[in-house]
């Protein structure tokens, strides 16, 4: 089986339920943040909506300078919830597009991340796609739901019921 069978259902989970997540994010809280070093919740969803782009980054080239990144700033809360979800439906289309053609080969292939001349590492394209844009997502997933739960807002089955819906 082509490593693409197994990716990209998985893919499409992780996304999924990240979007029911991100269509919870009240407008009205982007600003707030549960301590006073956290991202806010506007800032964090931002964030999380643009993961996907890091498919093009990772399949398209050997490495990735992180200098040559022009929006490489902390993220920025979009301006509404419905751009939030046009953006990440956007790069998840992107990013999903870029993974369906790749053949083993390509996955197996050693992709560096750096900064100049600072390499940070370099792993298998299939490694850095699952820890850079899945696991990434996971992570930051789980904190956008404790979030919604410190604001009252019901959060949605990610990976079974929730205390808020059965």
């Amino acid at each position: 089986m082509p490593i693409t069978e197994a990716l990209l259902p998985e893919f499409d989970h992780e996304m999924g339920s990240t979007r029911r997540l991100l269509d919870r994010v009240p407008e009205a809280d982007f600003a707030w943040k549960p301590h006073e070093k956290s991202r806010s919740m506007g800032e964090l969803a931002g964030h999380l909506a643009a993961i996907p782009k890091w498919c093009s980054f990772i399949v398209s080239a050997a490495s990735l300078d992180l200098d040559s990144i022009a929006d490489g700033a902390r993220p920025q809360a979009p301006a509404s919830r419905a751009a939030l979800l046009q953006e990440f439906d956007a790069k998840v289309k992107s990013g999903r597009a870029s993974l369906a053609p790749l053949t083993d080969a390509e996955l197996l292939a050693s992709w560096t991340l750096k900064k100049g001349d600072q390499v940070f590492f370099t792993l298998p394209k299939i490694s850095a796609l699952r820890s850079f844009v899945l696991n990434h997502t996971i992570h930051h997933r789980g904190q956008l739901s404790v979030y919604l739960r410190l604001r009252n807002i019901p959060v949605p089955p990610i990976y079974g019921p929730t205390a808020d819906e059965q």
